[in-house]
């Protein structure tokens, strides 16, 4: 298991990185700045889905639920489908909208990279175990006299 966190730890700092580095270059871009460095964004995006299916495969098998790693498939697929061609989607002034719904992708990826983080290092479905009370409670301590009685107010 411990092969398991360490590489949960390193795809969960891969997203967290490649992420940094898709907000900056993103916010670079749509401020018309930074144009050269499209590939490294290109790049960082890749490897940041790269480390999404790995964290998929490695919470599919630690019991966190086959729909969820079924899930960051596909969204990661949507990943580098919209962000290979937002260029040619609603050109124009509508463009932006495109540009936001990239950046809202982008950002669930990596809110879907550390869930499935969490429930990988948490084991079978991401929750911790639920404190169970005890089957059965012992009956409360009375104060009795000698005779088996409660004590008389004003007696000791």
């Amino acid at each position: 298991m411990k092969t398991a966190t360490t590489a949960t730890t390193v795809g969960l700092t891969v997203v967290r990185v490649t992420g940094a580095v898709q907000i900056v270059t993103g916010l670079l871009f749509w401020t018309g700045n930074a144009l050269a460095l499209l590939p490294v964004h290109l790049l960082s995006g890749v490897a940041l889905v790269l480390a999404l299916w790995a964290l998929a495969v490695l919470a599919a098998r630690a019991g966190a639920g086959a729909g969820r790693a079924a899930l960051a498939g596909l969204w990661g697929a949507l990943v580098v489908g919209l962000g290979l061609t937002q260029s040619r989607l609603l050109p124009g002034e509508a463009h932006w909208v495109v540009q936001v719904l990239h950046l809202l992708v982008g950002l669930g990826a990596m809110g879907l990279a550390q869930n499935l983080a969490t429930r990988t290092r948490r084991g079978r479905g991401g929750t911790r175990a639920a404190a169970r009370p005890p089957a059965e409670y012992p009956a409360p301590i009375r104060a009795q006299d000698a005779r088996g009685h409660p004590p008389q107010v004003g007696q000791p």
